[in-house]
């Protein structure tokens, strides 16, 4: 007997989740720095523009496969086209590979806010105090399953119950959270100047590079290229515009980037002038720099205690979407049910989290291609294997399916189309070569090839 498949309850409970999906730490450590390295204004507005186009693009066609199928990414491929049936097992090795290393730096998180909330802030804006915890055995792996667990169980749960009602909860206090923490930043003395570097386009800064940082953040922070809106849009029901669906995605994800560039960036120029070492800091700026900041604050733990329990739930919402997608290619590929296949991710994602937390100390000595684990995992699923994905299902969608077989999903139950010139000529023509551009620089300075 074919099991029946789970759904959001309506337009709300899908936006928040797929939402909650794409606004992870991609949104809050790496866009601000991205967006520092690369000019300010003239970035924001290139990713801006990016975002409506390029990104609602590849959103539209991922979510529509979804449901037009019923099905996750593995199914959903071969569904349209047997000989692209590689495409789903290519698209479901991301979220497996991903869920484990994002779950221990989900691990890391969870440990500052603790520190932050029992007023050990002080502590952990100590010079080296970061670089100790994780480059230890045993807490940083406590941690991990602290995380690891917590998204567990609210897989547990299901689609409705689970995701949908802990979405619901968590994006919209994870909105005011962000807020708040970018207008008191705003009034620190200093702040000005980093909020005026930040939203101000500097044209002189422009260049191919800016583009291509900007393309490459959007694509890894909508949850593109990995099975996740797949199986999401499979969970959708038939009376939810995809189109105007997918504009509110669009607006959640770029709105939490840009406060969280407004708490971010600021407050480093308030604390250091804007310091060009502190604002390159990559990911460690959320960890070494911004602790810091906080501890030169009044009330400084409370303010950040409220930062850290933001960058928790903005975590835990896209681990949640990461073992959502596993689970669900297990259940229909296997014909498991929820409880089995969750448990059976959850094994195989301890074991390889475990190790990544290790790559970090006892083990970094042992190297895949000169990365530690975490950065290999990092570098093969973001840098390799996504793009990949994306490129051929732009290939599958604008020259096999045809983008009709999206539009005509799309369009089901009377709702027009509006952005369908543009879906067409993006999916066929503009998207591959903007993807593959990404997938070649990408490689080439993840390889020190290039340097920028």
């Amino acid at each position: 007997m074919e099991q029946k498949r789970s759904s959001f309850t309506g337009k709300l409970g899908f936006i928040l989740a797929a939402a909650g999906s794409a606004v992870g730490l991609g949104n809050i450590w790496r866009f601000p720095y991205l967006a520092a390295q690369y000019g300010g204004g003239i970035f924001l507005l290139v990713y801006i523009i990016l975002a409506v186009t390029f990104g609602f693009t590849l959103m539209m066609a991922e979510i529509a496969i979804g449901r037009k199928t019923g099905l996750s990414a593995i199914g959903a491929f071969k569904a349209l086209n047997k000989k692209f049936a590689f495409l789903g097992y290519l698209a479901a090795i991301v979220p497996a590979l991903i869920l484990p290393y994002y779950s221990v730096i989900g691990g890391w998180v969870t440990k500052y806010l603790v520190s932050f909330t029992t007023g050990q802030g002080t502590n952990a804006a100590t010079d080296g105090y970061f670089g100790e915890f994780i480059a230890e055995a045993g807490e940083p792996v406590i941690w991990f399953l602290i995380f690891i667990g917590i998204t567990a169980l609210v897989v547990l749960l299901g689609v409705e119950k689970g995701i949908e009602k802990v979405s619901k909860i968590m994006m919209p206090v994870l909105v005011l959270l962000t807020v708040f923490i970018a207008v008191y930043t705003l009034f620190m003395p200093g702040a000005i100047d980093g909020l005026i570097y930040y939203v101000k386009p500097d044209f002189s800064q422009f260049s191919f590079m800016t583009v291509l940082a900007a393309l490459g953040q959007l694509f890894y922070s909508m949850s593109l290229a990995m099975g996740i809106m797949i199986t999401y849009g499979s969970y959708m029901k038939k009376d939810v515009s995809i189109e105007s669906s997918v504009r509110h995605i669009e607006i959640f994800d770029t709105g939490i980037a840009f406060f969280a560039g407004l708490m971010i960036i600021p407050a480093v120029f308030a604390f250091s002038g804007g310091s060009e070492e502190n604002l390159t800091k990559g990911p460690s700026l959320m960890f070494e720099t911004l602790p810091k900041v906080f501890d030169s604050m009044p009330a400084g733990d409370i303010i950040g205690a409220v930062f850290f329990l933001l960058v928790l739930f903005a975590a835990l919402t896209s681990s949640i979407s990461l073992m959502e997608t596993v689970v669900s290619i297990v259940m229909d590929k296997l014909k498991w049910k929820r409880i089995p296949a969750c448990l059976a991710v959850l094994g195989f994602s301890v074991a390889l989290g475990v190790v990544t937390s290790l790559g970090n100390g006892v083990w970094s000595n042992i190297r895949v291609l000169g990365f530690v684990f975490l950065d290999f995992f990092d570098f093969i699923t973001n840098s390799v294997i996504m793009p990949i994905v994306a490129i051929i299902t732009c290939v599958l969608v604008g020259f096999i399916i045809k983008p009709k077989a999206v539009i005509e999903e799309v369009e089901i139950g009377g709702t027009k189309f509006k952005a369908k010139k543009l879906f067409s000529v993006m999916i066929k023509y503009i998207a591959p070569i903007c993807i593959f551009a990404i997938l070649v620089f990408s490689v080439l300075e993840a390889l020190g090839v290039l340097k920028v």
